[in-house]
């Protein structure tokens, strides 16, 4: 039936009848209802930040007008009733007034955030320096003996990544319940180290349901200089387990912990880190909108969360996180994308909006990719930087402090990261290796790209490439024991030849051991123990030789007559194991520590 329309204008125009549905107040209220219990459980989920300035506060509100003209609708069943369609309309009146209130706010939001009006706002949310490379030692590796390469990541994310894999899958109690969450690892500076944490997340649902009660009892730490994964048991440390993480479904995921502390704050990306004492908490970036109501997102505070206990929640503001000696051991603040978002804002407006697109004197951007690097507590991030009208040079360095957000631009005229990478890939063309995103080093003056060459993320290689000359790359020459000395000499003297500079280097310094080949250790109680141990070696007949698949590589275990224990090998590492037989005589060479399984660095 249609809706009846009778004309009480006296101008010959129709007027629509309002015919309530039965039960009117009780179906308002049943709306009402239904709109609050669903709005309960979609802020639940959502977990919008009820701000202004958040688009997912009005996306949330969006859901609840939807929520309410829905429920009216349905109620009424105007979808069968024709004649209740001018009811809802009616009801729905407000509902759509106060939607496009929030439309109009949002959209004048929009444009008081517009880039077309602030880029200058935009261009000044980060203050940079501008200085000649090497300048300025602070913020960048200098290296002047072996024993500064203490400070140098010889791996990137993929290689850790792989080694904390390997790493828990020697824990045959956490494999089979617990997965790495890379997504919110962090590179941070710990005991004079670089580091980089790996929290651990369930399985999958039922793996949660079988283990929340308990939390998570450990996390990997990778030490990213000598290459060595350890697991951190927390009891071990008289530490609790984790009961905060990314992974919980309820009130003890992160997000929700968040939420229901601070309803009005608007979260950045958090990261896991650890203190002094190797317990993890959440650091978790509170972030503003610095130009309009919408545009110019940056830091304006911290919360720390006690990744054991969701109760023990701290706010600090920024100025505070910079000067709170108590918390000084916090190293990432600033997240990355943040931070190259904002510089490329610096980089593209400097000269204002017109500039950035006709003329675009002075207009930079950053190149694809970033890395890190460790300078005295703090770890800086750095990426090239290229003119807009050239992508294949660089004409300099972006340099950030990830805790302070001190940033120093660094004039330099030279190949890209990217380039770099072909150029050290090109020396093993043949063996097919790939080099990982490259460290900025000063060695002694001179601007050098340091990577390591991997295969199927295990590091085969060293290799060092001139910033300046694209052509003076070399790389360590013995492919079974990655040599970071061997590879300093090296390029040394292809500057020297090359282009006549003398880099003064002391050699005298003694590296550990063990930072080459990719092994992850067994032993994990702590993070500070790398080079506490020594490399010693066996021989004798093997006595028994057991097999097993660990994250899609085959793994050996050995056997030795009269010892106790079984020596670990790879077959990734060292394809010879799979040819081994019960009864050969070999000679094993391994770092030693104690347990029951001790991984070896190569057998004979």
């Amino acid at each position: 039936m249609d809706p009846i329309k009778v004309d009480f204008s006296g101008k010959g125009k129709p007027t629509e009848v309002v015919i309530p549905p039965e039960k009117k107040v009780l179906k308002i209220i049943i709306a009402i209802l239904i709109t609050i219990i669903g709005g309960a459980v979609s802020y639940y989920f959502m977990l919008p930040a009820l701000n202004l300035k958040s688009l997912d506060f009005y996306y949330f509100i969006a859901v609840l007008l939807g929520l309410y003209i829905g429920s009216t609708f349905l109620l009424s069943k105007a979808f069968i009733k024709p004649e209740y369609i001018p009811y809802v309309r009616k009801r729905a009146t407000i509902p759509v007034i106060i939607g496009l209130v929030f439309a109009l706010i949002l959209g004048v939001g929009y444009l008081t955030s517009c880039e077309l009006f602030r880029a200058r706002a935009y261009s000044e949310i980060i203050d940079v320096k501008t200085e000649n490379f090497g300048e300025n030692d602070k913020s960048i590796t200098t290296i002047t003996s072996l024993e500064d390469f203490s400070a140098v990541p010889m791996i990137d994310k993929e290689v850790a990544e792989n080694l904390a894999n390997k790493k828990l899958g020697e824990l045959s109690a956490y494999v089979s319940q617990f997965v790495i969450d890379s997504a919110y690892s962090t590179q941070i500076n710990f005991e004079g180290n670089p580091y980089r944490i790996f929290p651990l997340k369930y399985g999958d649902v039922f793996k949660w349901f079988n283990n929340t009660r308990e939390g998570i009892p450990a996390y990997i730490a990778v030490n990213m200089y000598t290459q060595e994964a350890s697991t951190i048991i927390l009891e071990d440390k008289g530490l609790d387990n984790i009961q905060i993480s990314t992974g919980e479904y309820f009130n003890e995921k992160l997000g929700r912990v968040l939420r229901f502390k601070y309803p009005t704050y608007m979260f950045g990306t958090p990261s896991l880190e650890i203190d002094e004492n190797g317990k993890p908490w959440w650091v978790c970036e509170r972030v503003d909108k610095t130009v309009g109501l919408i545009g110019g997102t940056d830091v304006v505070g911290v919360v720390l969360v006690d990744a054991s206990d969701k109760n023990n929640v701290t706010y600090y503001d920024i100025e505070e996180v910079r000067t709170n000696k108590d918390i000084q051991w916090i190293d990432q603040i600033y997240s990355d994308d943040l931070l190259v978002k904002q510089y490329n804002y610096y980089g593209k407006y400097n000269g204002g909006f017109i500039n950035a697109f006709i003329g675009q004197q002075g207009v930079v951007s950053t190149t694809a990719g970033s890395s890190y690097i460790a300078s005295g507590d703090d770890v800086w991030l750095y990426t090239g930087v290229t003119s807009v009208t050239s992508d294949d040079s660089i004409v300099g360095f972006a340099i950030i402090n990830q805790r302070t957000k001190e940033a120093v631009f660094q004039r330099i005229a030279g190949t890209t990261e990217s380039g770099a990478q072909k150029s050290a890939e090109s020396i093993v063309s043949d063996k097919g290796w790939k080099a990982t995103f490259p460290v900025l080093l000063n060695l002694d003056g001179e601007a050098t790209y340091f990577m390591a060459l991997k295969d199927n993320s295990v590091v085969k290689s060293f290799a060092m490439v001139s910033v300046e000359r694209v052509q003076d790359a070399v790389r360590s020459e013995d492919d079974a024991n990655p040599d970071v000395e061997a590879c300093l000499k090296a390029y040394v003297n292809k500057v020297k030849s090359s282009a006549g500079l003398v880099l003064n280097i002391d050699y005298n310094a003694v590296l550990p051991d063990s930072i080459s080949g990719g092994e992850a250790t067994e032993s994990g109680d702590s993070t500070n123990n790398n080079t506490e141990s020594t490399i010693a070696s066996v021989t004798g007949v093997i006595t028994d030789i057991r097999t097993a698949v660990e994250n899609g590589n085959s793994v050996y275990y050995i056997a030795l007559d009269g010892k106790p224990v079984y020596y670990s090998m790879s077959a990734a590492d060292d394809n010879n194991v799979v040819i081994l037989n019960v009864g050969e005589t070999v000679t094993i060479n391994y770092k030693t520590q104690e347990g029951k399984i001790i991984p070896a660095k190569s057998i004979k």
